[in-house]
């Protein structure tokens, strides 16, 4: 396949050329994410829109779960023709009314062209304001968002040139102030990052990690720091066998933990920086930890131009017997498959050794079945929600469902799989770019998890065809009905991986069970037609 990279022709072409070779030999494609992955650039001109039409927002309810559509105009209704996906939530965890999800926003399908959009909820999420881009006519990409324990929302954006910057918001989302010039956070492609939300030295830090397309000012770094809430960020720093395609999250000691999966080897690390948290040290990484999850990162496939999912790293800090555990999880390629599946492992030591690979997904045919976009979380009391795409209910094998799993022991068993959501076609409405994104997130509470994916349930008389759309679902243990008994559906009998032997901050080896039963919370009746609400002005960049 070297005309590919030796040729100005389209990607798909080339997607269209590795799938006929494999198909020829009797292998299954190889796509590989780390170098077939197209940059966040810009390479289109915004599209122009000649007239702008409406249509109801979607309400999608599926059993006991309802999906509302984020993305719509002034009046609360469904803009004809525009593209939204990669999409991320925060939650104010004081007032779990108030949320806000950033997203790519097309303005039209004819283009590639993304601005930073957003929407804010005031009522848990039934009703939804789009107020408008982060900076109107300015390429942004890779949204995302993440709340400190007061309720102050953060927005971190990518710039067509790989470089960042973050946006604060102290209403909920409502509206956002620019924390630097654009560009002057630093930073790269696949950006993600997280905030010291602890006691410690390093509270209110914040932390970046970026996969190896990086913004000029970064070099070949992959890590920053911020120590004033984001306004300001250190010199970029190499991360250990350039990993990336994951997150970041802190533990209750401050230490710091990087996932991600090495650019070049394929192998997934949990990575550990236990003086990230003292501002007058440069970091450095002191534990480096390589995780068998079972399979590798892909995408190219049921998701064209995009990755099938990444890796997620969470912390539990519940404070009960699980607390500092360490978790991971990701849909995967296993060995000799060609679809991917949902995949957890997790650490009781902190981070010096790992699970085996755990098996989310419960489907009896789940081999030939896409399972995509895995995302989990870690609720305040322990529990463990994970959500992802599903295609283990259609003949097409893709459309897609959202479907949901959780766990109260830690990720030793998990309840039986539920759909959240109805079926829907992720190769309908791309806007010029064939990918509905690269991630999905989630955020819990104690009772249940808030959910921030895209789907297709609107169509488009114009093109005559579904099209991109972000949503907002809860989800909570229960919703299938009576709770059902979490059964093992692999072995979870912890195998450690080979680990260097730096000193590590011991933590207590935990199973039990938390205890605490969960209920959803109370669904706030919708509203017949949503009371148009004023378009708040972004407050001026400093």
């Amino acid at each position: 396949m070297k005309y590919c990279r030796l040729l100005p022709i389209s990607l798909s072409f080339c997607l269209a050329l590795l799938v006929e070779h494999a198909t020829a030999s009797d292998q299954a494609p190889i796509w590989d994410s780390h170098t077939n992955r197209p940059l966040e650039k810009y390479d289109n001109p915004p599209a122009y829109i000649y007239r702008l039409d409406t249509s109801p927002r979607m309400i999608s309810p599926h059993g006991a779960f309802v999906s509302y559509q984020v993305n719509v105009d002034a009046m609360g209704n469904n803009i004809v023709g525009d593209a939204a996906n990669e999409c991320s939530i925060s939650v104010d965890p004081t007032d779990g009314n108030k949320m806000a999800i950033g997203w790519r926003q097309f303005n039209s399908v004819l283009s590639n062209f993304r601005q930073g959009g957003w929407g804010y909820t005031t009522d848990a999420g039934v009703h939804w304001t789009f107020p408008g881009v982060l900076e109107p006519g300015v390429f942004r990409s890779d949204p995302v968002t993440n709340s400190n324990e007061t309720g102050t929302f953060f927005y971190l954006s990518l710039l067509g040139s790989l470089c960042e910057n973050m946006y604060r918001s102290t209403n909920g989302g409502q509206s956002w102030t620019e924390l630097q010039p654009d560009g002057d956070a630093g930073g790269g492609d696949k950006q993600w990052f997280t905030i010291d939300r602890t006691n410690g030295p390093g509270h209110g830090f914040q932390y970046q990690a970026w996969d190896v397309s990086t913004c000029s000012s970064s070099g070949s770094g992959q890590f920053s720091r911020s120590t004033d809430g984001g306004i300001t960020w250190m010199t970029p720093i190499v991360i250990p066998n350039q990993a990336e395609f994951g997150t970041l999250d802190v533990d209750t000691n401050g230490n710091l933990f990087i996932g991600g999966e090495g650019n070049v080897n394929n192998v997934f690390y949990c990575i550990r920086s236990s003086n990230a948290q003292i501002g007058s040290q440069t970091p450095t990484f002191d534990q480096v930890t390589p995780v068998n999850m079972g399979g590798v990162l892909t995408g190219g496939t049921i998701n064209p131009a995009g990755l099938d999912g990444q890796l997620f790293l969470a912390v539990d800090r519940s404070g009960t017997a699980t607390n500092n555990n360490i978790y991971m999880l990701a849909s995967v390629q296993p060995p000799g498959q060609t679809t991917t599946e949902v995949m957890f492992v997790r650490s009781t030591d902190g981070g010096l050794t790992f699970s085996a690979p755990l098996r989310v997904n419960d489907d009896a045919n789940h081999q030939t079945k896409w399972h995509w976009f895995g995302t989990f979380s870690v609720a305040p009391n322990g529990r463990l929600d994970a959500v992802w795409y599903d295609t283990r209910n259609a003949a097409n094998n893709r459309d897609s469902q959202l479907f949901y799993s959780y766990s109260t022991d830690a990720g030793v068993t998990w309840a039986s799989n539920v759909a959240v959501s109805n079926a829907f076609d992720p190769s309908q409405g791309y806007p010029n770019q064939s990918k509905i994104g690269d991630y999905i997130t989630i955020v819990s509470d104690a009772t249940g998890g808030n959910v921030a994916y895209s789907a297709t349930f609107n169509f488009n008389p114009n093109r005559g065809q579904q099209e991109e759309d972000v949503y907002y679902v809860r989800v909570f243990p229960g919703g299938q009905g009576p709770s059902p008994t979490p059964t093992p559906i692999v072995s979870p009998t912890p195998t450690p991986t080979a680990s260097p032997t730096p000193t590590a901050t011991a933590t207590p080896t935990a199973t039990a069970t938390p205890t605490a039963t969960s209920t959803p919370r109370p669904t706030p009746t919708p509203r017949s037609e949503p009371t148009p609400r004023v378009r708040p002005t972004p407050s001026p960049r400093p």
